[in-house]
């Protein structure tokens, strides 16, 4: 990724994005896919249109990629841009001057919740699509939702309930949802927060919700300049926690730093919250906000200093009701990002999460890792060939008793930009070769998130 004179970002490589939507079938496998991976591998990620340039690699339109297996077969992969207003040319800010939550690229998460598939972007409105990845329209729950929705709303495994927020750059400035088990906006209230700060992600318990009030604040001078939003040393870093069913908000001092995404929380036997996640230092955020088109404090920190200050790791927080402090630990000196776990303990102590090594610039190649939380041990699948892996999502064995037993799938590309597979890893020994690779009829551009879509859904 590089930027050009005028001030667009040029993706190559492994983010280039691909020029048309296309369909193919019958895709070829080396290995044995598991028979009981029948269902969708799906995964979003941007992807401007032919000729148009971005100023932010966050920005281009939403893409979907869609992998069918059934019976040990990979049946079919298409690709399908997320049709919302912007993708048709509407306005964000109307002539009034309000926003149109649809016009805006779901290009960040796609998942299913009460039988709807919702393609997602933290600044507007989910937009449903078919099982065939076509675009449906803009979801705003009968009308009930009037802010934008995270692209990292919360499943309770227990209940089925789905939490989420939505975060503006004026008041209010943080709004939490929940939608019922059956799809429908149930509760919405307002999180009273200082400042328009950029919230990507939250986390929940049992009980309770985790809310990330962190130093990146919108600003109205960068409007224009990509995303506009800049690192501000005077707001402070907390972490809040408030009950589900709403309250007040507790919140907890911590050092600086920014959390894209949060592993898992919960709460433990003396009564603390949990929380593991991403830690961006200071000098790793500038670094990496510098690369992809954001505007920083400085001309992005350099490799060294971003790694001696912690640079993009694995991070626990324990918040202590009792003391009303946070204690901080670092749990790995690699460079991860995109934390997993199978979503059937999330808000529940996990022992393992997952996530990906692309800490390229420091020497390491890319390479997906599974922690064990209790037991301090770490596996590694290193890719090789200079490949990157996107995120790993945990699809758990049909009578697996363990909490590892299960699969790990993930779209990996190498870094020139010739070809992508869909990696099958088992999750309990990831040191071992793949289960399965099946080879894509195309380049996939490294993206966000995706979800496994099983029939029995």
């Amino acid at each position: 990724m590089t930027e050009s004179a005028n001030g667009a970002v040029r993706l190559d490589g492994h983010l280039e994005p691909v020029p048309d939507e296309i369909d193919a079938v019958n895709l070829p496998v080396t290995g044995v896919l598991p028979p009981e991976l029948t269902g969708r591998y799906l995964r979003n990620g941007p992807n401007p249109l032919p000729g148009e340039t971005s100023s932010h690699g966050f920005l281009g339109h939403g893409m979907i990629h869609g992998v069918r297996l059934r019976d040990g077969r990979a049946e079919w992969y298409r690709n399908r841009w997320v049709r919302t207003g912007r993708l048709a040319g509407d306005p964000f800010v109307r002539p009034d001057g309000t926003r149109d939550l649809a016009a805006v690229a779901a290009n960040t998460h796609v998942i299913e919740h009460s039988g709807r598939l919702l393609a997602l972007v933290e600044s507007g409105f989910p937009h449903a699509l078919t099982p065939d990845l076509d675009t449906l329209g803009p979801c705003d729950f009968g009308g009930r939702l009037t802010t934008a929705m995270t692209a990292h709303p919360k499943e309770d495994p227990d209940t089925g309930e789905l939490f989420f927020f939505g975060y503006g750059i004026r008041p209010p400035y943080l709004t939490y949802h929940r939608l019922s088990a059956d799809g429908e906006l149930v509760h919405s209230a307002e999180v009273d927060v200082p400042g328009p700060t950029m919230v990507h992600d939250f986390a929940i318990t049992r009980n309770h919700l985790v809310w990330l009030d962190l130093p990146v604040v919108f600003d109205g001078e960068l409007l224009g300049r990509g995303m506009p939003f800049r690192w501000d040393d005077g707001y402070g870093a907390r972490l809040g926690v408030m009950p589900r069913n709403g309250g007040a908000v507790r919140w907890f001092e911590i050092e600086p730093c920014y959390v894209f995404h949060v592993g898992n929380a919960w709460e433990d036997e003396a009564g603390r919250i949990v929380v593991d996640g991403v830690r961006y230092s200071p000098a790793a955020w500038d670094r990496i906000w510098s690369a992809i088109g954001g505007v920083t404090s400085g001309a992005g920190a350099p490799v060294a200093a971003a790694a001696a200050q912690g640079g993009t790791c694995l991070y626990r927080w324990v918040l202590d009701p009792a003391t009303g402090r946070a204690r901080e630990e670092q749990l790995d000196d690699r460079w991860v990002e995109f934390p997993t776990l199978n979503d059937d303990l999330v808000g529940r102590g996990n022992r393992y999460l997952y996530a990906v090594v692309d800490d390229s610039a420091a020497g390491r190649t890319g390479a997906v890792v599974k922690y064990d939380l209790r037991g301090g041990a770490t596996q590694t699948h290193e890719l090789g060939g200079d490949r990157v892996s996107g995120e790993a999502v945990f699809v758990p064995a049909a009578d697996g008793r363990a909490e590892d037993e299960g699969w790990l799938l993930s779209i990996v590309s190498d870094r020139a930009g010739t070809g992508s597979d869909l990696l099958v890893l088992d999750a309990t020994d990831l040191s071992a070769p793949p289960v399965a690779s099946v080879h894509l009829p195309r380049r996939v551009p490294s993206g966000f998130h995706g979800s496994w879509i099983p029939d029995a859904h």
